[in-house]
């Protein structure tokens, strides 16, 4: 019978390595302060990954660093207007001197101007450009800087289902975040040659700080929840969890597409239309 070695010869245990292997790599995360880019950071911290948040708000991303830190993660709050080509550019800096070279830029600060298109104003429609759009290119420059240096990263930008499909009332945004799609793609064509990854991540109904005090109608909750085929609304999380795997090696592969992620809301569309003798069906669930 074998014998059992003792404790003194029982082989050192090692920590897990994280399936993403995001372990040490240099993340940056635009709009972290809140919302959907602070679900973001969390989930790099949570895989190991030393975590850039990069905000408008600084004080929202030194809670949060703090919050990080806390935790045992390696996390910096970073003042930026991503709108402002000095701003990234000092950004970039700040984070490569305290973390090393960016590897894994998120792009996801968004900035929303409601207003239909035959009243929105140019002022309106170029704020809305030059943060969702532009900002995303400067950010890609300067963050990308280090992965073109190095030969080696991943971008991952948070776009919209408004990106795919027209919302009313909300041109300017739903057109930047159309830019987006493209702009990936041609990351993903320019740089991909070069070892850099570009995707987008397409969220649908997603609860954030910014569309809470909808939900506090009675029945709106319900009534959207209703247009999905997950039958509930989206967290920050749901959309966290699909951004990690584009930034990780596991999707090496991956370069270039769009993902969609709203719960089934863009297959509902025939569900949406009248249809005699069916929609009592289907709200009552679909038959065999």
């Amino acid at each position: 019978m074998a014998s059992i070695p003792s404790p003194t010869q029982l082989p050192h245990s090692t920590p897990e390595p994280h399936w993403l292997g995001l372990q040490g790599r240099v993340c940056a995360v635009t709009g972290a302060g809140s919302g959907i880019g602070a679900a973001i950071a969390q989930a790099l911290a949570s895989a190991g990954a030393r975590v850039a948040l990069v905000d408008r708000d600084l004080a929202a991303a030194q809670t949060l660093a703090k919050a990080l830190s806390s935790q045992g993660a390696q996390a910096l709050a970073v003042h930026c207007d991503i709108a402002d080509t000095q701003q990234v550019q000092s950004a970039a800096a700040q984070v490569r001197e305290a973390l090393g070279p960016t590897e894994v830029l998120i792009n996801n600060a968004g900035l929303l101007r409601a207003a239909p298109l035959e009243s929105v104003s140019p002022e309106q429609w170029n704020a809305v450009l030059a943060v969702n759009l532009t900002g995303y290119l400067l950010c890609a420059q300067h963050f990308g800087h280090d992965m073109l240096t190095h030969g080696r990263g991943s971008i991952v930008h948070v776009a919209s289902i408004s990106s795919l499909h027209p919302q009313t009332g909300s041109g300017a945004y739903s057109a930047s975040k159309a830019g987006v799609l493209l702009l990936s793609r041609q990351l993903a064509a320019e740089w991909g040659p070069k070892g850099i990854r570009s995707n987008v991540v397409c969220p649908g109904m997603i609860r954030t700080a910014l569309s809470a005090s909808f939900y506090e109608e009675p029945g709106f909750e319900a009534r959207r929840a209703a247009a999905t085929a997950n039958r509930r609304i989206g967290e920050p999380q749901d959309i966290a969890e699909p951004v990690l795997f584009l930034a990780s090696e596991r999707a090496a592969y991956v370069n270039g597409a769009e993902l969609l992620v709203d719960g089934g809301l863009g297959c509902m569309l025939m569900d949406m239309v009248p249809r005699p003798g069916f929609n009592n069906l289907t709200a009552q669930g679909s038959p065999n």
